[in-house]
């Protein structure tokens, strides 16, 4: 093993006991994972106030070279201590602001419920220009419906990936409304799922455990643009 790792010891800066962390990986819009590089040989060090310029990592995808900004490795001790996990400052850059990011940090949602994942869409949509988001008439086979002009929502806070059929099923819906799909999700998408929703053009995101949603498609990528 190098220098640096997937999967490192870190020891609490409070207490003394080690855990064995392992990186989370994000999806990078061309669909391959992205992961953090941990540094070993770094010492974890106490998270005692929180700086939203500060709470972000940049990654840059080893598969398509696209550079993306996720939420920086943290490690919550048994003994209530929250620890920044040290990683390879040459691969990781600190983000001074987070690109794709539309939701302002005072009203970020981290994520623990179904509740907190509808809001952290809601809060986005805001962002997006939709003020008058309410649940929709029609629920969706899966998930949660909502709805705003102009466009309908499907939030998945399940844990399993989304398949090609709520893509399809979302994207039906829009049509008979005249208006515009957009999915959410915290556990990703099949395969066919974004295969269907590239061809369909219904962006699709991902919420990350902070609250803030990630575009995974190019359909995604251009909405996320139209914001500001």
């Amino acid at each position: 093993m190098g220098a640096m790792s997937g999967t490192i010891s870190v020891c609490c800066a409070a207490c003394g006991r080690r855990h064995r962390y392992t990186a989370p990986s994000y999806p990078c819009v061309c669909g391959a994972p992205v992961a953090p590089e941990l540094d070993p040989r770094g010492a974890a060090t106490e998270v005692t106030h929180r700086a939203w310029d500060e709470e972000w990592i940049g990654l840059r995808c080893a598969a398509c070279g696209a550079e993306s900004h996720w939420p920086r490795p943290e490690l919550g001790c048994p003994c209530g201590t929250v620890l920044c996990v040290p990683v390879d400052p040459v691969a990781t850059g600190r983000a001074g602001r987070v690109p794709g990011s539309r939701v302002p940090a005072h009203r970020a949602v981290p994520i623990r419920t179904a509740r907190d994942a509808v809001t952290a869409a809601v809060l986005y949509l805001r962002g997006l220009g939709h003020r008058n988001v309410r649940r929709a008439d029609q629920r969706p086979l899966s998930g949660i419906g909502l709805a705003a002009p102009g466009i309908v929502v499907q939030v998945d806070p399940t844990a399993g990936p989304v398949p090609a059929r709520d893509v399809e099923c979302l994207w039906l819906t829009a049509m008979a409304e005249s208006a515009r799909g957009v999915h959410f999700s915290l556990a990703g998408y099949a395969e066919d799922a974004r295969a269907r929703a590239d061809l369909l053009d219904v962006p699709l995101f991902v919420l990350d455990p902070t609250g803030v949603p990630r575009p995974v498609n190019a359909p995604a990528v251009a909405l996320d643009a139209t914001a500001g």
